[in-house]
């Protein structure tokens, strides 16, 4: 096999220090053999270059807060359209487009974090799409699926419109031991993460965000349950009660954290539990687009009025320098591949380039237990690495535009190649957006 070499302009190693200029990359089959200076690093003879001398060098971003599967991501005029109409056979397809365009902007591990519609739960779809990315027959992302295990008139059930809803037994549960069997089946049926709701939410037109989604005895079944299993366990958690009750049960990730209290804070903090923001889909942006595609104007309001909660927490939490990994709760908007947008807002909100980097990078991969195999570019991780043009430290909003992102590797194999002089190689050849609304 031919040991890989990549000469970068700008080393962003993912770990927060100094970038290394003009560095080397070896890499050795799928993972990363050495890497420095080139003053420190031979590249041996033989090797295959990649010639990145004049870019920056950075690890795989990841979307650890995504949800693949979820209808109309810019693929349909009306939602709720698409929610009635769509079977989940064409929507398995759409969650590997979707899962293929962040891929092909540097996202190489998306973190699914599920979803449900009229005809049921959607986690065996989406493990489909894992394996066949998996097997290598299809290009695309690491994949880590969600299953939900979620009470009746939870903030994710009411995602869907009341009309739409059909009893399913397996959709939802009520009670301590009603959820463990929907933890259990979630990882029956092959999820890596089991969900919870602890809280109310803002995208749906029947709740408001402070109303409690389960029991503190309920959620901490379901947490017990999930360990058990050898899985960890997700809450979205929107209130400091949640946030509390989840911490007191042990979740491994506090989704969205929206109000808060120094309380709660504190035991966050204290807990070292990470904290994924999901800010993308609560920007002005995200609200115009849920606007156009049919939302309703109340949820418009809410979602507009808890903004500058969303804000307020978030800066609390890097300020108490509370664990952040990087999330969007992309799924209706604001549109998949567009997953630097989240970290273009951390730094409006203060953060700086490398650590809003970082958030994407190495808090995500701890966040998601493969701190030892991701995140960073380091000698024995695996080589899932991103070149762009020019320096996201500089400007951040590069990470967004296709054409700087100039070369995307999975495990030692190149995907995507748009360095000028090379033979382009892409996995999807539309622009994003130039597709035809189904329902239009």
């Amino acid at each position: 096999m031919t040991v890989k070499a990549i000469k970068a302009g700008l080393l962003i190693d993912g770990n927060g220090g100094t970038p290394v200029q003009n560095a080397i990359i070896l890499i050795d089959g799928k993972k990363i053999s050495d890497v420095g200076s080139s003053d420190d690093v031979q590249i041996p003879a033989g090797a295959e270059i990649i010639d990145a001398s004049e870019k920056t060098v950075m690890p795989g971003m990841m979307d650890i807060h995504i949800h693949v599967g979820m209808f109309n991501n810019r693929t349909f005029k009306n939602y709720r359209v698409a929610q009635w109409e769509v079977t989940p056979h064409l929507q398995q397809m759409y969650s590997l487009f979707n899962a293929q365009l962040c891929f092909e902007m540097g996202f190489t591990t998306l973190r699914d974090m599920g979803l449900l519609s009229s005809r049921g739960l959607f986690t065996q779809e989406t493990v489909a799409v894992r394996e066949i990315i998996n097997a290598g027959c299809i290009a695309g992302p690491r994949l880590i699926v969600s299953g939900y295990a979620i009470m009746t008139c939870s903030h994710l059930e009411l995602i869907l419109p009341k009309a739409a809803m059909r009893t399913d037994p397996f959709l939802t549960g009520d009670g301590p031991w009603e959820l463990r069997r929907q933890a259990r089946l979630a990882v029956r049926q092959g999820a890596d993460v089991v969900k919870a709701c602890a809280s109310g939410g803002g995208g749906t037109d029947d709740e408001e965000p402070d109303v409690r989604n389960m029991t503190y005895e309920e959620l901490e079944a379901i947490v017990d349950e999930a360990h058990a299993l050898n899985k960890p366990c997700a809450s979205h958690c929107f209130t400091p009660e949640s946030q509390m009750n989840a911490v007191k049960a042990g979740v491994d990730t506090i989704e969205h954290m929206v109000f808060h209290t120094n309380e709660s804070l504190d035991k966050i903090k204290e807990a070292n539990i990470p904290m994924i923001p999901t800010l993308a889909h609560r920007t002005d942006h995200a609200i115009e687009i849920r606007r156009e595609i049919g939302t309703a104007e109340f949820v418009l309001e809410k979602m507009k009025k808890i903004q500058p909660n969303c804000y307020e927490t978030f800066q609390k939490c890097h300020e108490l320098g509370i664990h952040i990994a990087m999330g969007t709760d992309m799924g209706y908007e604001p549109g998949m591949g567009t997953n630097a947008y989240e970290l273009e807002i951390y730094c409006e909100l203060g953060m700086s380039p490398m650590h809003a980097i970082q958030t994407a990078t190495k808090n995500a991969a701890e966040a998601i237990g493969m701190g030892k195999e991701l995140g960073t570019i380091e000698a024995g991780k695996l080589a899932d690495i991103v070149v762009v043009e020019g320096d996201p430290l500089d400007n951040i909003k590069i990470l967004q535009e296709r054409e700087k992102i100039q070369l995307v590797m999975k495990e030692g194999d190149v995907y995507v190649d748009r360095r000028p002089g090379e033979a382009r190689k892409e996995i999807i050849h539309a622009q994003p957006d130039s597709w035809r609304k189904i329902d239009a």
